[in-house]
């Protein structure tokens, strides 16, 4: 047998095991590309002559099994080559198939060692064989959410991965997206067994031997008998269209259709494994030369690139102690998700009931996250209050998280730079103050950086790293490489007024409330907004973001840019209104949840405005302003726009971001509409330069 091969290590011990270690060079982590497929094809051709007592799967990278389908292949929308791009698509996604298949069939036992992301293609070359064991370690992840690029699993996962656990678990996976950790996984059924270290090089051996543990396994793997029942004919349409609502409910079909896709084909197909097969190849082939999956797969790019590190920047973070002064909601959330993510963390706040408050928000959140009582212990113990302020001391990053007043935040940074170490690097969480006016008091302004979290912290993914003429590159490195080692996007962006994603959301969030003061109800302008793509309306984001802080960024913003502040939002927070957090808004709110009457149908218009009208007043604002953040180079590029917008206000992703919308709509078109709604509604919508 051949044992040189580009991305397959082969090895075949005394025993009669062979064992296939994938290693693509020149990365870290491993990707089913068409060439690695066809290069496995050739091997298990060969493996099919021999007589072999198993056959393994491995990989060599760190935290790495296989993290899917190489998506690269597939990223190209030119209409013009659409059929061209079919057939290649279909042609790819049936050698995936055929390999799958192979595997499935092989003769003898075949064992998927999943250390690390285990996810889409992945997965399904895991399922295809007959037994998973997943290593015991935090970045072992499996799943399979090809949903999130707009497609669903071609390579043989939604027949498998159907028979395996059942439409309900199994439409459950595929639909959401979501990845899972070990533990979740073998709850699932999707693996046999978690297996610790110190017995993973050795499992395979152990399975072969322990016949009665084979027998275990394969009695779990028995498909109940209630299976074959959930998909009888007029069962099977109940289910699917129990699937279709409830999905409905989170996304539409004309903007993400690949989940319905993935619905009507179990509804069409589930009793027939071979056509179900067939089908599901042409249905991804159809999917992944969409719009809306370029788009999506363009947004993964683009996530990348957040993620990536310069060859400059340091490869770990050196950071260890991270002292947070402001204990208050925003203040506490950062305190509490870098816990979370293994970091020693102070809190400084002048009031007892504030930093109470934060431990019992901690402990709730430990709680609901980590079930072993070790690990919720030693994160409680990680979590400091500390009301002297003596963590500043100790601290290797202090972050600021107080009012947005440039004063307070000045006498902050007063203190820290008398009782800090001097290479404590100093952050500061405002929304919009530029760097210069907080950093002028300081003897080393090169020290501060903007870390702008957004709330909520532990679901938000940006960060915005905000840097002045007077930041120092290390302190921005160091930043950066902060926000990736908690698990968020760092965005870099220059220090002017909203830096980049307040500066462009706001404009859009005021014409919001322009349009509530003329007339137009709250639930009709979030439905506009909702219906142009965005997965919430401005009226119901202000209120979430909380009216004082528009208010307050708003303001900032009217001191250099064209926006004026709606007269009902300065009277809404006066009155104490300030959104869910007051539970009265532009929405009452009961138990976190808007009371909301039902929308407004727009057959023709409404208030002189017809639907359309509404949803060009909002998205046009936010246009015009990315244009001319692009043009000012706020960020670097327009993919790094299209990212932090994308991931920091939650515009549409499967239009691929603002600046790609523009230029896929048509520049001048765009630019001839802003000038009409200028010429209707005044300056505000005056197109910049930037056009």
């Amino acid at each position: 047998m051949n044992t040189t091969y580009k991305n397959w290590l082969v090895d075949k011990d005394d025993a009669h095991i062979v064992t296939l270690t994938l290693d693509q060079p020149d990365t870290s982590v491993n990707v089913l590309s068409r060439e690695i497929l066809i290069e496995l094809q050739i091997i298990l051709d060969e493996i099919k002559k021999t007589s072999l007592k198993a056959l393994v799967f491995r990989s060599k990278k760190i935290d790495c099994f296989i993290a899917g389908a190489d998506v690269n292949e597939f990223s190209d929308s030119d209409q013009s080559r659409q059929l061209d791009a079919y057939d290649k698509a279909l042609q790819s996604i049936q050698t995936g198939q055929h390999v799958m298949n192979i595997i499935e069939n092989l003769p003898f036992p075949t064992f998927a060692l999943i250390n690390g992301h285990c996810l889409g293609g992945g997965m399904e070359l895991a399922l295809a064989c007959e037994y998973r064991f997943a290593l015991d370690n935090i970045h072992t992840r499996l799943g399979l959410p090809e949903v999130k690029l707009g497609i669903h699993p071609g390579f043989g996962g939604t027949v498998r991965s159907n028979r395996l656990l059942g439409v309900f678990k199994a439409m459950e996976l595929m639909l959401s997206g979501r990845t899972l950790s070990v533990k979740q996984a073998k709850s699932m059924g999707l693996i046999d067994d978690v297996i610790p270290e110190r017995h993973f090089d050795s499992i395979v051996k152990q399975c072969l031997a322990n016949k009665a543990m084979l027998r275990s396994i394969n009695k779990k793997h028995q498909r109940p008998f209630y299976f074959s029942l959930l998909e009888v004919d007029f069962i099977r349409s109940i289910i699917a269209y129990l699937l279709k609502k409830n999905i409905s409910k989170r996304v539409q079909k004309k903007h993400y259709p690949a989940p319905f896709e993935l619905i009507k084909l179990w509804h069409l197909y589930a009793d027939n494994d071979d056509i179900m097969m067939k089908k599901e190849a042409e249905s991804v082939a159809h999917l992944i030369i969409s719009e809306s999956a370029q788009n999506l797969i363009r947004v993964f790019h683009l996530q990348n690139k957040l993620k990536a590190r310069s060859q400059h920047e340091h490869a770990k973070t050196s950071l260890k102690h991270i002292h947070i002064i402001g204990g208050g909601v925003m203040g506490g959330d950062i305190a509490i998700w870098c816990v979370y993510k293994g970091f020693t963390v102070t809190v400084h706040d002048r009031s007892h009931e504030v930093l109470a408050r934060l431990i019992q928000r901690g402990n709730h959140f430990f709680s609901s996250k980590l079930k072993e009582k070790h690990l919720f212990q030693s994160a409680m113990d990680r979590l400091i209050p500390d009301i002297n302020n003596l963590g500043l001391k100790k601290a290797d990053l202090v972050i600021e998280a107080i009012i947005e007043n440039v004063s307070a935040k000045q006498q902050v940074f007063i203190e820290a730079e008398k009782n800090s170490r001097t290479d404590c690097i100093f952050a500061t969480n405002t929304s919009s103050i530029p760097l210069g006016d907080i950093s002028k008091v300081l003897q080393m302004p090169s020290r501060l950086v903007g870390i702008h979290f957004f709330n909520p912290v532990a679901k938000m993914p940006l960060i915005e790293i905000i840097s002045s003429p007077e930041t120092a590159q290390l302190s921005r490195q160091i930043a950066a490489d902060f926000a990736r080692y908690i698990g968020k996007l760092p965005l870099h962006v220059t220090s002017t007024p909203g830096f980049l994603v307040n500066r462009v959301l706001m404009p859009y969030l005021l014409e919001a409330i322009e349009l509530y003061s003329e007339g137009i109800p709250a639930n009709t302008i979030d439905k506009a907004a909702k219906d142009f793509g965005m997965p919430m309306g401005p009226i119901e984001l202000a209120d979430k973001v909380g009216l004082d802080i528009c208010l307050s960024v708003a303001d900032n913003l009217s001191q250099s840019q064209k926006v004026s502040v709606p007269e009902i939002l300065k009277n809404l927070v006066n009155d104490g209104n300030l959104g869910i957090k007051s539970n009265q808004g532009f929405y009452h709110y009961k138990k976190g949840r808007a009371i909301k009457t039902k929308a407004i149908k727009i057959k023709e218009s409404y208030q002189g405005l017809t639907q359309k009208q509404i949803s060009n007043r909002l998205m046009f604002r936010l246009f015009n302003e990315a244009v001319a953040c692009l043009d000012e180079k706020i960020v670097a590029d327009s993919d790094h726009l299209d990212a932090g917008i994308i991931f920091g206000t939650g515009f549409a992703p499967f239009l691929g971001g603002p600046i790609h919308y523009i230029k896929h709509q048509g520049v001048q078109e765009m630019d001839h509409t802003l000038i009409d709604l200028s010429n209707d509604y005044g300056k505000r919508f005056k197109p910049v330069t930037g056009w």
